[in-house]
């Protein structure tokens, strides 16, 4: 039996991405930007687009949150994101799941541009991870691979995934 410390490799990852957006900043003069879209009042949501906005405050990643009323209409956020698109200064897009009910999470997710697709979620972006040319790797299902990965070599193993979620089942499976 193997214990994986998860602290002290998040630790190590965040100093190497760290590193990394300071390249960034030296190559593009400007930290990487991040925009996150939280609609809704959903506690849990909240807490976890509050530790994002931490996290990217830590790693050197400049972060905006943008809240939109549960009562937002699909043509309002899907105009918020189109804003996003167009905007140079914004690097990546990440809008909180789950959406209200009267919102069609596929449609808004396959609107972020597959360039700002930060989750990996739009399908372009499942598609290429599915074809195993992967622009970006749903954040979750990478996480699960980065801790395999530190205490044992994955090459030629046999795995089996319980679950077939597209946030964590599937992108972890391909």
């Amino acid at each position: 039996m193997k214990i994986i410390d998860g602290k002290l490799l998040a630790e190590e990852l965040n100093k190497d991405l760290a590193r990394k957006n300071l390249q960034f900043k030296q190559k593009f003069h400007k930290k990487p930007y991040l925009a996150v879209v939280l609609v809704g009042d959903n506690a849990a949501s909240s807490i976890y687009v509050k530790n994002k906005e931490k996290q990217a405050n830590i790693v050197g990643i400049e972060s905006e949150v943008i809240n939109l009323n549960k009562n937002v209409s699909e043509k309002e956020l899907l105009d918020v994101i189109e804003s996003l698109n167009k905007n140079d200064k914004v690097d990546g897009i990440l809008v909180q799941l789950p959406l209200p009910n009267h919102i069609d999470s596929k449609k808004v997710i396959d609107n972020i541009n597959p360039d700002k697709d930060v989750d990996g979620f739009n399908a372009k972006n499942i598609g290429l991870l599915a074809m195993g040319i992967p622009k970006v790797i749903p954040c979750t299902p990478l996480g699960c691979y980065k801790m395999l990965e530190n205490v044992t070599n994955l090459e030629g193993k046999k795995i089996a995934v319980l679950g077939r979620s597209n946030i964590v089942g599937k992108p972890l499976a391909y």
